[in-house]
């Protein structure tokens, strides 16, 4: 495979750039020396996501797109490519959603949450490949989720979007691997996050939306997914939460539908009632006069470092180092027997 070595220099495209860990993640490639395209529908948070990233050392270009319209996602990539001539990493991460139980949940907003969170993907993806692959490089980054495996209650839409996400990476990648091309595809599965969603995504709850604890900061997912675009493996999973979760759902989903029939509403809700007037960005964006930020309320209980996620990237390092640990053993014991 043709890796990208670094990314000094490189072309970098992150659709839902606005906030959360799209922007957290463009950030992070900035840091890393990379020119980045910031593609969302908010024009607020697009330009407080651009005077981020020129802040930690990066070019910014801001495309205001929607990622539900395949030609407007077409002429984004077109763009960045008579600006910048080339892409070498996409990463879809855009995605809106309803926290509603399902049969609260209308036809057309039902539709709309899958155009944008999981078309979006395919469109993204689409015109990533159509450059990727006649220049014979490149790594498209999908940013999945715990919830990819295991469906919750309330998050119906969007846990069958990111299941979605899964099925068609893996066709994707398999099609790759049999024209033996050097284009990879990756995946990065996130767990509770701290982002502005939970203050801005259409709600029918009557408290206020959480993530399940535990509770990871963007800046966490940024770390892998930027390590996944320079060392694209079939997938990352991000969070001793969502090892456990995915893991936990191959080996004893029955009991998980139980255990999330139970507890599954109430912890997803704080104390706090939802105001009649919260935003709602699944037809209009929630940052289009006004800037969001990054993180969302949960800064006081979310997490800045996940031991698992370091360990996970890594891994051949651990692995390395493991063996030289056992290898020392094993002289060290067979000296004392030859000693005996």
């Amino acid at each position: 495979m043709s890796r990208i070595e670094t990314l000094e220099g490189a072309v970098v495209v992150v659709t839902g750039a606005s906030g959360g860990v799209g922007r957290a993640a463009a950030v992070e490639f900035a840091r890393h020396g990379a020119s980045v395209a910031l593609l969302a529908r908010g024009e607020a948070g697009l330009e407080a996501a651009a005077d981020d990233v020129r802040a930690a050392g990066g070019r910014a270009l801001t495309v205001s797109v929607d990622v539900a319209d395949a030609d407007a996602v077409e002429a984004a990539a077109e763009r960045v490519v008579s600006e910048w001539g080339r892409i070498d990493v996409w990463v879809n991460c855009a995605f809106s959603s309803v926290f509603a139980e399902f049969g609260r949940i209308a036809p057309e907003e039902f539709r709309r949450t899958t155009e944008v969170s999981y078309l979006g993907f395919v469109y993204g993806t689409m015109a990533a490949l159509r450059r990727m692959r006649p220049a014979g490089r490149g790594v498209v980054v999908q940013i999945g989720s715990a919830l990819a495996y295991r469906g919750i209650p309330l998050q119906s839409a969007y846990c069958g979007a990111k299941h979605a996400i899964v099925g068609f990476t893996e066709s994707v990648r398999a099609e790759l691997m049999h024209d033996h091309s050097d284009v990879a595809i990756t995946m990065v599965h996130l767990p509770a996050m701290n982002t502005p969603q939970f203050r801005w995504l259409l709600s029918r709850l009557p408290k206020q939306a959480q993530p399940v604890p535990p509770i990871y900061q963007p800046e966490v997912a940024a770390r892998t997914i930027v390590h996944a675009a320079l060392r694209p493996r079939r997938a990352y999973w991000v969070g001793i939460s969502t090892v456990q979760t995915i893991i936990g759902n191959r080996l004893i989903p029955g009991l998980l539908d139980r255990y999330l029939g139970r507890t599954g509403y109430a912890s997803q809700q704080t104390d706090e009632p939802r105001p009649a007037d919260q935003p709602a960005n699944l037809w209009e964006p929630a940052d289009r006069d006004v800037d969001h930020g990054t993180h969302g309320p949960f800064d006081g209980r979310a997490k800045a470092r996940s031991a698992q996620a370091w360990a996970s990237r890594n891994r051949r390092a651990l692995g390395a180092a493991g063996a030289a640990t056992v290898a020392a053993a094993l002289v060290a014991v067979g000296g004392r027997a030859a000693r005996r």
